[in-house]
């Protein structure tokens, strides 16, 4: 038997027990003739003592001991003595005297030390991460990912929902992102794709007559990444028979209550406020906002075209907008330090920032000699100005005046202090546009996925102004974080077959496509919908983690390779034969 004890669970009751124990050596120290180990497993520490007293044969087998070394001990339950308790241990009042020793396995000298707190590159812990996850503080996120899931799998179960599993080797409908593509052997020439989530099965599912249906499933997606992506990632998948949006938000809404309660006693006030997309972007410039801090944008277009100023004016005239951010405080920044506000903006997009100072002696700017004083009290009253504040209007098209001044907010917010990180903002957003225009392609684009239902009482919009029809898509946002989306979809073939059209989607291409499901809305197709969170993204930040590689226990790295494995790797000509694929283009 190599333990009937763990070593982070020894405490004062077990005082007179003899136990063995398994792990590592997490820390050796030699006092006065006396050898003390940290002995570490998945459970924590607890002192283990090797006293020559005791044995001096085992106590000279300790002196061979070193970190990582793994080792099985037997030997007394007892309390340290006065003096050498440890606060920071739950084993911190007792330790083992040692009466046998086995060295299990030896360890190389370690490239990092396997301890809280140390700095590693993000390279030497992915090289070597099966060290990495052997310190306790990553080792907590994926006790937590496992009690989130288990919380998930609970409450969905309770609630009548099947777990059914869904392929992961499908065909290619990329509507989203790129898709891995897997060549099949056995038909030459064709290709599986890795699905960028189970959109299309969990619709065929509803169709086949099952009510409720979720998975925690991996979806794959071979886009560029940054800190909240993966090309592989976990997500919450659900979908529901004969339901309306009401009816999913509610049960989603306790789902995420019941989640944030498992991870410490967070409680989340039901209902969840909501807020329509338009408003989001009015007030916040983007459809995922952070509603832990005022700052809101303010259209000043009206009194942009009161103002002499050509820059706002041109704009204004031209179909765009002039907003800005009241910078609270901020007038005492230097114009070294404008300056570098201005560069961040330009850099996203914008052609410049305009300003006005609100000093105790009056206005500061190079733009108001543009405006009437009466127009430039409108502005202060508008954007409740005083003493002390800072003004940063931008003037463009829509998407890159709320684009720029969506980041310039929260930017704002982190520079002023006002982003509580212990508190937790969810929102709904909801009655997203059904389609959105690619000025570059010259086509409409769908705003979530193409399976989306328009709002009813817009349906006739269809024929004359897609661009605004509404959908019935929802989407959950935490702290400026889309958490999960989802929406009500579209379970009549004519619908989806104009949607199609109105996409660019030929009659050819959608058969092609999408033939399966809709023949499947063919054969008597339930209304339904559905919603997929990130199950990573909520993880981190329950977690209180920036990025999802934290809590993913083998990530990629940003050019999706994993320095572990050293994957993708070369393959060898054979296997390549096998498939029919030759490496060489030219």
């Amino acid at each position: 038997m190599f333990r009937d004890a763990f070593c982070g669970k020894i405490s004062k009751s077990d005082v007179g027990k003899t136990v063995t124990l398994s792990g590592w050596v997490d820390g050796r120290r030699d006092h006065g003739g006396v050898t003390f180990i940290d002995l570490r497993d998945h459970e924590g520490l607890v002192q283990v003592v090797f006293n020559p007293q005791l044995s001096e044969k085992i106590h000279q087998q300790a002196h061979g001991l070193r970190s990582e070394f793994v080792i099985k001990v037997t030997g007394l339950v007892s309390i340290r003595p006065e003096g050498t308790l440890n606060k920071d241990l739950a084993s911190g009042e007792v330790e083992v005297l040692v009466s046998d020793l086995s060295i299990l396995n030896r360890s190389k000298p370690l490239p990092f030390l396997i301890e809280d707190g140390e700095e590693i590159s993000d390279t030497l812990r992915l090289k070597y991460r099966y060290l990495d996850l052997r310190r306790p503080s990553v080792q907590k996120h994926f006790v937590l990912r496992h009690k989130l899931s288990q919380a998930v799998r609970n409450f969905l179960n309770r609630h009548n929902f099947l777990e059914i599993e869904t392929p992961y080797l499908t065909k290619s409908t990329p509507e989203g992102a790129r898709d891995f593509l897997v060549p099949s052997r056995m038909n030459q020439g064709t290709f599986y794709a890795l699905p960028q989530s189970p959109q299309l099965f969990k619709q065929i599912l509803m169709i086949s007559g099952f009510d409720r249906y979720y998975q925690i499933v991996r979806c794959f997606r071979d886009e560029d990444l940054r800190a909240d992506r993966q090309p592989e990632f976990t997500q919450i998948d659900m979908e529901l028979a004969f339901v309306d949006q009401e009816e999913i938000i509610g049960i989603m809404e306790k789902m995420i209550a019941k989640v944030f309660a498992e991870a410490g006693s967070l409680e989340l006030a039901l209902p969840i406020p909501r807020m329509s997309y338009a408003e989001a972007i009015e007030r916040f410039g983007t459809d995922r906002p952070d509603t832990r801090f005022a700052l809101e944008l303010k259209d000043v277009c009206d009194l942009a075209a009161e103002s002499d100023f050509k820059v706002f004016r041109s704009v204004v005239e031209n179909g765009g907008l002039v907003k800005g951010i009241n910078a609270k405080g901020m007038a005492s920044l230097s114009r070294k330090e404008i300056d570098t506000l201005t560069k961040e903006v330009i850099t996203r997009g914008a052609k410049g920032l305009a300003w006005i100072k609100m000093k105790p002696e009056g206005l500061e700017s190079a733009i108001t000699k543009f405006f009437k004083p009466e127009v430039l009290d409108k502005i202060s009253k508008r954007f409740e100005a005083e003493p002390g504040d800072l003004l940063l209007f931008i003037a463009d098209k829509k998407q890159v005046v709320h684009g720029v001044l969506a980041d310039l907010r929260l930017n704002l917010g982190k520079r002023l202090n006002l982003v509580d990180d212990k508190q937790f903002n969810p929102l709904w957003v909801t009655d997203f546009p059904l389609f959105e225009y690619d000025e570059t392609a010259k086509r409409y684009t769908a705003i979530h996925h193409p399976f989306t239902a328009p709002l009813d009482c817009d349906l006739p919009l269809l024929e004359t102004n897609p661009l605004k029809v509404r959908s019935k898509a929802y989407d959950l946002v935490l702290n400026g974080v889309e958490l999960g989306g989802g929406s009500i979809r579209i379970h009549e073939g004519t619908v989806q077959n104009k949607v199609f059209e109105l996409l660019g989607i030929t009659k050819e291409e959608a058969q092609s496509k999408f033939g399966f499901l809709l023949e499947a809305l063919s054969f008597g197709a339930p209304p339904h919908g559905g919603i997929a969170f990130g199950f990573d993204r909520i993880v981190a930040l329950l977690a209180g983690v920036d990025s999802i590689r934290e809590i993913i226990a083998f990530p990629k790295t940003q050019r999706g390779t994993c320095l572990m494995t050293e994957a993708p790797s070369e393959v060898d000509q054979r296997q390549l034969k096998d498939l029919h694929i030759k490496k060489d283009l030219t």
